[in-house]
């Protein structure tokens, strides 16, 4: 469970907030929350993965020509 307390008694509300959705965005927890709303075939599961694969292959091949160029 993600925590934020007070960094000195005169910061305010609105910053305590911010930093909060802050941290629940960087810890991924609302991308899990919303891919368990609906019903996803093992499939389409299966392809998704395999997709994120390639990316992360492409953005690593991307990286590697742009530092020899």
């Amino acid at each position: 469970m993600i925590q934020v307390t007070r960094k000195d008694s005169k910061e305010s509300t609105e910053n305590m907030l911010r930093r909060f959705t802050r941290k629940v965005q960087q810890s991924g927890v609302m991308a899990v929350v919303k891919q368990g709303q609906r019903f996803e075939k093992p499939i389409s599961k299966r392809d998704r993965r395999q997709k994120a694969i390639i990316r992360k292959e492409r953005k690593v091949q991307k990286i590697k020509r742009m530092k020899l160029s």
